[in-house]
């Protein structure tokens, strides 16, 4: 292999994270890679991390001072490429310096910085250093080019096959934890809350799984913490119908969900977008959709009353998906150049 053939992504390296899914996907693709674990930048009493987010334009801590890490490790161990995953906490003067040592600089953009919830004025100084830009939603690829960012592309999320594949409960006790009518996986944002109420008013065996839905009291009694990836196979497996919701503050179009449930064998309801008709095709094929919260309870009753096409669904959503073309190691090679990677 070239010596330089070495990839250094800053992220989050737990497994449920995109950063460590692009580690497994470098290693598949028979790179030599690291992880700079973005956690560092945020470690400082509670009282500061509060402060700097809320009057310091969500600022990490100790941005300046894992910039400098980042430059170490760029230094020491001579990658081709610095691939920063979302709202990366490296600050634009790193950046430049980074491009000194003739490192390509790359972001996956994880996350909207538009959304009010992450706007940050020290990562919008930083974006434009970024050689290539790949974003997850078509929303805000103007947005990118405008502020000056030299390439930009849209680039899905994606599933890893070691992390997402179908694992449904097998015992009895797995049956009775996990099993529900519908599921949804992700935090409790202000928009989707009306969502999941209507599903629990009309007597629906609900789960939530995700940040917050514990501390609302609509949901609370429903909320069943977060899930690694263990929980999160088991939870989509014992569940009659998944949903699929975007994240509106974000702009999205599709979402990590969006490749990771059909790649459990899930049958999926989906909220209705562009985004979501370009991957799964026409109603019926692999999803059903929605677009009100009248439709998506017509609907789902009528998936409960058809375990049938439920399988169907999810076997055609799994197929779909799992074709060869939709991994984290597909979406690397897109962000690195198909060729470059021996």
């Amino acid at each position: 292999m070239d010596d330089r053939q070495r990839l250094l992504i800053v992220g989050n390296p737990l497994p449920w994270h995109v950063g460590a899914y692009l580690l497994c996907a470098a290693s598949a693709s028979g790179l030599s890679a690291q992880i700079c674990d973005v956690r560092a930048a945020f470690e400082a009493p509670w009282l500061m991390l509060k402060f700097n987010w809320w009057f310091g334009g969500h600022r990490p801590p100790r941005l300046h001072e894992f910039s400098r890490r980042v430059l170490e490790v760029c230094r020491s161990f001579r990658p081709r490429w610095l691939l920063c995953t979302g709202i990366a906490p490296v600050a634009r003067w790193a950046l430049k310096e980074v491009a000194q040592e003739g490192i390509l600089r790359i972001n996956f953009l994880t996350d909207d910085p538009w959304n009010p919830a992450h706007r940050a004025p020290w990562f919008g100084d930083a974006l434009p250093q970024y050689d290539r830009v790949f974003s997850p939603r078509r929303s805000n690829l103007e947005d990118l080019k405008r502020i000056g960012c030299p390439q930009v592309a849209y680039l899905p999320f994606a599933y890893d096959p070691a992390v997402h594949y179908p694992d449904p409960p097998c015992t009895a006790t797995e049956w009775a934890q996990f099993a529900s009518d519908v599921v949804f996986i992700g935090g409790a944002d202000r928009d989707r809350l009306p969502i999941i109420t209507a599903l629990i008013r009309a007597g629906f065996r609900v789960a939530l799984y995700g940040g917050y839905w514990d501390r609302l009291p609509e949901t609370r009694a429903y909320a069943r913490g977060h899930a690694d990836p263990y929980v999160l196979r088991k939870a989509v497996g014992g569940a009659k119908v998944v949903l699929c919701l975007v994240r509106r503050a974000n702009r999205d179009g599709h979402a990590m969900r969006t490749y990771e449930i059909p790649a459990m064998r899930a049958c999926m309801l989906t909220e209705d977008t562009a985004e979501h008709r370009d991957i799964f095709g026409e109603e019926g094929r692999a999803v059903l959709y929605f677009r009100t919260i009248a439709e998506m309870l017509d609907k789902l009753r009528w998936l409960l009353e058809h375990p049938e096409e439920r399988v169907r669904l999810a076997e055609g959503a799994y197929r779909l998906i799992t074709d060869g073309s939709n991994t984290y190691t597909n979406r690397l090679a897109a962000m690195l150049g198909a060729r470059m990677i021996s």
